[in-house]
């Protein structure tokens, strides 16, 4: 009797852990991966160009950092030195 009620214990022991186990979802989701997303391109930086101060020739006149000459004026003011206004060297001008 004794073996018979530890045979119908573990059986009914069996069955439970069995219906348990098939209680339990292991879900796996396997799907289609999320849409690429680009991003925008960004915003054009526009910068102003800074104010450039030439210093020389313009035109006819001389710009020598505080005022424009003539031209005839700046080489009657500046034939004793033997100076050569800049750019004018390189054009073989003195």
């Amino acid at each position: 009797m004794k073996h018979s009620l530890i045979a119908f214990a573990l059986t009914g022991a069996g069955i439970a852990l069995s219906s348990t186990a098939h209680a339990v979802n292991v879900d796996v989701n396997i799907g289609t991966p999320a849409p690429v997303v680009v991003a925008p391109a960004p915003a054009p930086v526009i910068v102003a160009p800074a104010p450039a101060i030439v210093v020389g020739w313009h035109g006819d006149r001389y710009w020598d950092g505080h005022r424009y000459w003539e031209r005839r004026e700046w080489e009657e003011h500046h034939r004793h030195r033997g100076f050569c206004p800049p750019g004018h060297a390189k054009k073989g001008e003195c």
